[in-house]
Parts: C-alpha cells; sequence; structure tokens
C-alpha cells in the first residue's frame, strides 16, 4: 500500500484546503466553543474543517452553516493553529450557486450593481428625502442645515446603508447633527451612495470589488480626504 502523500481530489480543490489541513487542524474544538452559532443544523466550526478535509467540499456549501456563520472571526482568533477558518467559510459561500444566495442577499447585490443601492431606491425619490428631513432638521433646532449632495473638496464622504433612508430615515438625523455641532465639512453623492457591501457578505468578489470601486471613484472625483462608512 502506498505511503505517499494523499493528492487532492476534485473536491478538495473546490475550497482550496490541502489534506495536510487534517495534520494541521489538532480538532480541539476550541473553533466551535468561540462560536456564537455552535449547532446550528447539528455543524459547528470544527466538523465544517473536517468536511472540507475528507472532501465534502459540496456538502459544505450546499449546508446552510456557511450563511448563519457571522464571519465575526472568533474562531480563527481563538485557533490555536492558526487556521484561516472565515476565509474557508467565506469561499463556500462564494461557491454556491448565486441564485441559490439566501434571498434578500442576493437580490440585494443584483440591486445594488444595477441601481446604485441595495434597496434600490429611485435618485429622484432619494433626493426628495434629503431635503425634507433637512428642512424637519432646520425647523428642530438647526438653522442653515442642509443635507451636502456631489459637495466637490469636502473633507469627509459619506456613504448611507439603503435601509435608513427606506425604513429608519430618521436614524441619519444622528450623524448630521454631529456633523452640524462639529462644523464639519461632509457630503454624500446623488447616486451609489450605498455603504453596505452585500458583495463582501456573499462571497461574490466581483460585485464587492464594483461597488468598492464606485466609492473609491466618487471620493477620488469629488477630491474628499476621508470616507465614512457609517455601517
Amino acid at each position: 500500500m502506498s505511503t505517499g502523500p494523499i493528492k487532492p481530489s476534485r473536491e478538495h480543490r473546490l475550497l482550496g484546503v490541502a489534506p495536510d489541513w487534517a495534520d494541521t487542524c489538532l480538532t480541539c474544538g476550541t473553533c466551535a466553543g468561540g462560536c456564537p452559532v455552535t449547532g446550528v443544523d447539528g455543524l459547528d466550526v470544527r466538523k465544517a474543517v473536517r468536511m472540507a478535509v475528507l472532501g465534502l467540499d459540496q456538502e459544505l456549501i450546499d449546508s446552510r452553516f456557511p450563511w448563519v456563520c457571522t464571519l465575526c472571526a472568533r474562531c480563527e482568533n481563538a485557533c490555536p493553529m492558526g487556521i484561516k477558518l472565515t476565509k474557508l467559510l467565506r469561499k463556500a459561500r462564494g461557491l454556491r450557486e448565486r441564485a441559490k444566495v439566501p434571498d434578500p442577499i442576493h437580490r440585494g447585490v443584483v440591486m445594488n450593481l444595477e441601481r446604485g443601492n441595495n434597496l434600490g431606491i429611485p435618485k429622484d425619490d432619494f433626493l426628495f428625502l434629503l431635503g425634507d428631513l433637512a428642512k424637519e432638521m432646520e425647523d428642530d433646532g438647526f438653522p442653515g442645515f442642509y443635507v451636502p449632495v456631489d459637495k466637490k473638496g469636502a473633507n469627509m464622504l459619506v456613504t448611507i446603508n439603503s435601509k435608513e433612508p427606506f425604513g429608519e430615515p430618521d436614524d441619519m438625523k444622528f450623524w448630521w447633527k454631529i456633523f452640524y455641532a462639529a462644523k464639519e465639512d461632509w457630503t454624500t453623492t446623488s447616486t451609489e451612495w450605498e455603504g453596505v457591501n452585500w458583495g463582501l457578505f456573499s462571497g461574490d468578489d466581483e460585485s464587492m470589488k464594483t461597488q468598492v470601486g464606485r466609492i473609491v471613484k466618487h471620493l477620488e472625483e469629488l477630491e474628499c480626504k476621508t470616507l465614512l462608512l457609517p455601517e
């Protein structure tokens, strides 16, 4: 019987986990002990590693566990062997067929790519809301307040979580009151202002890069010095 090294199978190559992970991972369970979702669907981080080592990549990819994982990295920080556990689980997300990605996340990525924010809020509606909220701020004791949009040369470019203009618009005022009191020179943009990158969370690297690229482009074109991601 051959005693040479085990060659990674096609399944191993899906997640990029080599068989020598079997020697690196101590199966000590420290990762699972610190994980807030240990036991969901009978899985934990230690079992996820074993599935990858044993070539059960597709089973892990098809499971719910990579999606209930919060990617908080507590498991990785606790691992005595320094295994890149969050990279493994995020890659499992990325290898899921996009049509099988949890629906709100998948639709949010598509909506952002097509319309510039995760909830597809039209530009005119967004600008009308900003003007309306600014008037409320003025009436509430902030004379002269307005929401600067596409202001070139502002110190700070502020992105926005689309759930706020969609369902919790008053939450934006907390930031604005701070800016007003600090006399901060800031701006947001009229388009592609989304600050939540679901491409990152879904393992969709190309979509993630596109969304980051849009923000960087705004930052450079408006010549802002600082980027704020309130999310």
